[in-house]
């Protein structure tokens, strides 16, 4: 069984239009469909007690990209990625200030906090942590 580390680097970017109007995500438009490496990169860049929420790191890394949106569902699924991998790191020993600081994009209310096999207090504790409330 692959570990959420070992997802990080499966599949590959693509930029496609958009099938159907969803939400903010209107038929037609170019759409970037990431990868989870991208948005764990993307992540690592948010400075320390910096934060953005999700529809705002879709826009930027759809700017980022060269396309009009970032599709919601693959985002999604790629952050629950990124914050796994994450917390998988922890627990093999790594720093928690090398690991991606994915709580500067996830807070209490994202329902993708809601799925994290280790729960939402950790989240909570690190945006304290820096400032960002919980």
């Amino acid at each position: 069984m692959k570990t959420w580390t070992d997802r990080l680097d499966a599949g590959e970017a693509v930029i496609k239009p958009t099938p159907r109007t969803v939400g903010d995500v209107v038929e037609g438009q170019t759409m970037l469909v990431p990868t989870a490496r991208q948005v764990d990169q993307f992540i690592r860049s948010i400075p320390p007690g910096a934060r953005i929420d999700v529809r705002a790191l879709r826009t930027a890394m759809a700017i980022e990209h060269g396309a009009e949106v970032s599709c919601p569902v693959y985002t999604g699924y790629h952050l629950r990625t990124v914050a796994e991998a994450a917390n998988e790191a922890l627990e093999r020993g790594v720093p928690l200030e090398d690991i991606t600081p994915f709580w500067r994009v996830l807070d209490a209310s994202t329902p993708t906090t809601k799925k994290l096999s280790f729960g939402a207090e950790f989240v909570a504790k690190q945006r304290r942590r820096e400032g960002l409330g919980d």
